[in-house]
């Protein structure tokens, strides 16, 4: 007879967050700040096809860090929700806030009833007519949805980059400038580094145009 062992609520969910952190702080950070032109994403990422910032809306960008089949997947339902809202209301009814709702129940639901949680997080911007009106959420893997402006950072080693991003960061530089910025703050950063960088672009948002633009992929400063 086969013996089954109790395991409390409580070290349940404690294993099944272990389990779900350990892969994402494998993960290179994600970052995603305002600034004058809009809100840049910006990560370290060798790869020219495996992208970890995407569109997924008209004025809503997203970044990811985990398990790269997760959140691709992640990323495919979201931009089914933003399309489907869109077509079905109007196409200024999809917002970020929206979204991380959708996301966070996905997420919520998986940790807890799951096989094993996902091993992601994911931040979603949304950009608005002024700084003021951006927005940033983060998504943890358990659905948990936290908010913070100017800057939101992911994955390995977010806290320390958060914390010195957000304690120098001028929301008023030219973009160059800000992803500069970014890029300086990586404590890790030794020799040439291949960037994925992007921005939602607040121009091409005011006029009712697709502001996700990606920019040319570039080594270090």
């Amino acid at each position: 007879m086969n013996q089954s062992f109790y395991v409390s609520p409580q070290q349940l969910m404690k294993d099944r967050a272990d389990f779900a952190r350990q892969g994402i702080s494998r993960g290179k950070p994600v970052v995603l700040a305002s600034c004058a032109a809009g809100i840049v994403l910006v990560t370290e990422n060798s790869s020219t096809s495996l992208r970890k910032l995407s569109e997924i809306y008209d004025r809503i960008g997203l970044g990811a860090v985990g398990r790269y089949n997760e959140f691709e997947a992640l990323r495919q339902n979201g931009v089914r929700y933003a399309d489907t809202r869109g077509y079905a209301y109007d196409r200024a009814d999809v917002t970020a806030r929206g979204l991380v709702s959708h996301y966070a129940g996905i997420l919520g639901e998986l940790f807890l009833t799951g096989a094993k949680p996902l091993e992601v997080e994911i931040a979603v911007a949304e950009v608005g007519a002024s700084l003021d009106d951006d927005r940033l959420y983060r998504v943890s893997f358990d659905g948990t949805v936290t908010e913070s402006t100017p800057v939101i950072v992911i994955g390995g080693g977010a806290e320390q980059l958060q914390q010195r991003l957000s304690s120098e960061w001028d929301s008023q530089r030219p973009l160059d400038d800000a992803i500069t910025a970014i890029q300086s703050a990586w404590t890790d950063a030794t020799g040439e580094m291949a960037w994925e960088t992007a921005v939602l672009d607040r121009d091409r948002a005011a006029v009712g145009g697709r502001s996700f633009r990606r920019r040319t992929r570039h080594g270090r400063h």
